[in-house]
């Protein structure tokens, strides 16, 4: 009797450690949306700038900083983040580049909303 409880137990184990659930990592996805004081938008500007495309090329759990603004008010913006996982995103928070643009335009920005999001096609790659 406990060698089949033991068997179901690791053919249990087996089945859910290699199926794809298990194996597949919930990305992390959400909106930032900020309005820039407008006397330093350029100087925001070029900070995100530097911070996303720092981001994007060493942080491999960082899966895209896409920073868009309105075109009736410019210093509205808007940055889609997508990260692997939530522990990505945590990550992310703790790198040198990051801490540089959050010290850097603490002052420049007027308000700031984190919205959390779910993709509608999760998975989608983005070229």
């Amino acid at each position: 009797m406990k060698i089949q409880t033991i068997l179901i137990i690791s053919i249990i184990t087996f089945f859910f450690c290699n199926s794809s659930f298990a194996q597949q990592k919930v990305q992390m996805v959400r909106l930032a949306k900020i309005v820039i004081d407008s006397s330093q938008l350029e100087n925001y500007k070029t900070m995100l700038k530097e911070e996303i495309e720092t981001s994007v090329r060493v942080e491999p759990g960082v899966i895209t900083l896409y920073a868009v603004s309105e075109k009736e008010h410019p210093t509205h913006i808007t940055i889609l983040e997508i990260y692997a996982d939530t522990a990505a995103y945590k990550s992310h928070l703790q790198t040198p580049h990051f801490i540089k643009y959050k010290t850097g335009t603490k002052d420049m920005v007027k308000s700031l909303d984190l919205v959390p999001a779910d993709p509608i096609v999760p998975g989608m790659k983005i070229k």
